[in-house]
């Protein structure tokens, strides 16, 4: 503590907060993990990207949207993350993102992204439309969009749809 201001200040306007240290680096600001992740719809020529973000300490899926692997799309998913007031967001290498978070804001590599790929490989397994190499695939974006945010609306969000 400062001792020489603490002499100086009102007991009245002095407010204490004691709390971990864990706890210190989630009230400074939420951080989430970014990413996208690929699948198809019809055939592989025609690309449909799954983004979403989580919450860096406690995995928790805060938002997601599909589309294309455009700047617009991840510009959608950053609209929807406005509300939590994230502060530090990890992300890998790819452009949007770059190009749109504040470089103080953003730190690309791996290191921090560990959830999220986990993420990823858990859908994976769960939603066979997901897999790379498989005959399950969807006819129509509408289906795909439908059958994937219904899995993250149930398992991740807790919904009951």
């Amino acid at each position: 503590m400062h001792q020489a201001v603490l002499q100086h200040l009102n007991p009245e306007h002095v407010e204490v907060e004691i709390c971990r240290a864990d706890e210190v680096a989630q009230r400074r600001g939420l951080t989430s993990e970014l990413d996208e992740m690929w699948s198809y719809v019809g055939k592989k020529a025609e690309p449909r990207w799954l983004w979403h973000a989580i919450d860096h300490h406690s995995g928790t899926v805060l938002a997601y949207v599909f589309g294309r692997r455009k700047d617009t799309v991840f510009i959608e998913l950053k609209d929807l993350l406005k509300p939590f007031g994230i502060t530090r967001f990890y992300t890998d290498g790819w452009g949007a993102y770059e190009r749109h978070i504040d470089p103080e804001q953003h730190q690309v590599g791996k290191e921090n992204t560990q959830k999220i790929e986990s993420n990823h490989i858990n859908l994976r397994t769960r939603i066979k439309r997901l897999v790379r190499r498989t005959i399950c695939f969807s006819k129509t974006t509408t289906m795909h969009d439908l059958v994937i945010g219904l899995f993250i609306n149930r398992y991740e969000f807790g919904l009951l749809i």
